[in-house]
């Protein structure tokens, strides 16, 4: 904000100065959605109740207030809501982790250990690698029942 006070209206003016420049606004828009990004919401939903008066958060929401309205008077965005990125560094920041190169390392660390339990299923299961279909535990336990009757030694 080059040393202004984070109003709406000096926000506005900073989001305008940036697309008029040829760039984006960093952490709105997505390639599938078409409306707020809801780890956005749940990110911005634990800042409010956990970080109280905190600058870059409440600058973070005040973009939140100002940028799609920009973005849709700008015209060039397809979809001006903002996504996981817009919210995620200053939590970060916050809670001390200021390295910003760690920051996608780190979001790929979050997706490996979300995927690492499917693959350890579908691998219990003999599935193949592609994309297994999508299993509740009753459905895992009735199929380990039928591939294994009488239990698995």
């Amino acid at each position: 904000m080059g040393g202004k006070p984070a109003t709406p209206e000096a926000v506005k003016e900073q989001c305008w100065k940036v697309l008029n420049s040829g760039r984006v606004i960093p952490g709105y828009g997505h390639a599938v959605l078409r409306k707020t990004d809801p780890r956005f919401t749940c990110q911005a939903e634990f800042a409010k109740k956990h970080i109280k008066n905190d600058e870059l958060v409440n600058l973070v929401q005040t973009i939140y207030e100002v940028a799609p309205g920009v973005l849709t008077e700008h015209g060039k965005t397809k979809n001006p809501w903002p996504n996981v990125d817009a919210h995620s560094g200053v939590l970060l920041v916050h809670f001390g982790m200021k390295e910003e190169n760690f920051y996608t390392v780190m979001f790929g660390v979050g997706r490996a250990i979300g995927v690492l339990p499917m693959l350890t299923i579908s691998r219990a299961l003999g599935f193949s690698l592609e994309r297994p279909k999508s299993l509740t535990t009753e459905n895992i336990k009735k199929t380990m029942e039928v591939m294994y009757p009488h239990g698995h030694t």
